[in-house]
């Protein structure tokens, strides 16, 4: 009898784990031993079932759940082989992001310490960019437990995730419209953004002027520039939208309105440089809020959802498995900046 076989026959006798987890305890305990490494051939289902006689589907529940766990990879035509010798993982998992934005550190963080050290995470960032978030999902398909992901809004990208069971899929941040089985934690931008704008009018109004920062082929939600557009129509605004933030522009009266933390900071350092008082000779609203805009300059307004509350749900989501459809809620965050 091989060493392997050995293992599970071991755990024949204890009454308190079923079938299948015999079988995944055995080869866990065949790889904690040595006789298991990376790159080892796992026998096959079919030689597994006449030698152990167990039903087929056990079989394949126990190889499907060591496939789970990062430990075994099937590879067509040619049978299972142990890609990890990481036995202590519970589950693991693929988060993947837009890129690693302060708010999206903080829904990283929080993710991790909710999930443990038992659950392992292979993090990915597609910058918005279609052809590589292509790339990242040809090469993690088949290979998690679990898949996080925060897409992008292509008409493309649904057939893309449709390959994945919906019970092993949560789509985080950008909403995508997919079959009713499929779960997801994700913002709204527009109306909300349009909301928290009109809240904002008697500061806004302040300024003769409002300039949002807006480039059209990065990651920036396209439903910030529905909202602003609407707004300086609706309530007679003299409003401006530019791409960048070219250095030393800044102008008095003036309120700015930025989704990205570089152009915010260029902001800021600009106006510290020519003296201009923030919430007074102009004004600063930013997208996303962090611990570095509570405090920056006496506290920036944001605009921003809560990731420390979605990271806590996608968490429970992977360790739960329950199905869930929510819009996360925005907050408007009113400083001295404003």
């Amino acid at each position: 009898m091989s060493p392997l076989l050995e293992k599970i026959y071991d755990l024949q006798n204890i009454n308190t784990i079923s079938k299948h987890e015999q079988i995944v305890h055995g080869i866990i305990g065949a790889i904690d031993a040595g006789i298991l490494k990376v790159g080892d051939k796992l026998p096959s289902i079919n030689e597994m079932v006449s030698d152990i006689g167990y039903a087929r589907k056990t079989f394949v529940k126990a190889y499907t759940e060591l496939k789970e766990r990062g430990l075994v990879e099937s590879k067509n035509l040619k049978g299972y082989y142990i890609i990890s010798e990481e036995t202590n993982v519970t589950l693991k998992v693929a988060l993947i992001l837009f890129a690693f934005h302060s708010f999206q550190e903080e829904f990283y963080n929080t993710f991790r310490k909710e999930l443990g050290k038992r659950y392992h995470i292979d993090i990915f960032f597609h910058h918005n960019n279609l052809n590589l978030f292509k790339t990242i999902m040809d090469n993690i398909s088949r290979k998690y437990g679990m898949y996080v992901i925060a897409p992008i809004q292509e008409e493309t990208v649904p057939s893309m995730l449709k390959l994945i069971p919906p019970d092993r899929l949560l789509i985080i941040d950008r909403y995508l419209n997919m079959p009713k089985e499929y779960s997801y934690i994700s913002q709204e931008f527009e109306e909300i953004t349009y909301q928290k704008l009109v809240e904002l009018t008697p500061q806004i109004g302040k300024y003769n002027r409002f300039v949002l920062f807006f480039k059209e082929d990065s990651d920036f939600p396209s439903e910030i520039l529905s909202a602003f557009n609407r707004y300086i129509k609706d309530y007679n605004i003299n409003g401006d939208v530019l791409e960048n933030y070219e250095p030393n522009t800044i102008k008095k009266n003036t309120a700015y309105f930025s989704i990205s933390d570089t152009h915010l900071w260029l902001v800021l350092k600009d106006a510290r440089k020519m003296e201009y008082l923030i919430g007074s000779d102009i004004g600063i609203l930013a997208h996303d809020d962090n611990i570095v805009k509570e405090i920056a300059f006496g506290g920036i307004t944001t605009i921003s959802t809560d990731f420390e509350i979605m990271a806590k749900k996608a968490a429970v989501f992977v360790k739960e498995g329950n199905a869930i459809k929510e819009i996360t809620p925005t907050y408007l965050r009113q400083r001295n900046s404003l």
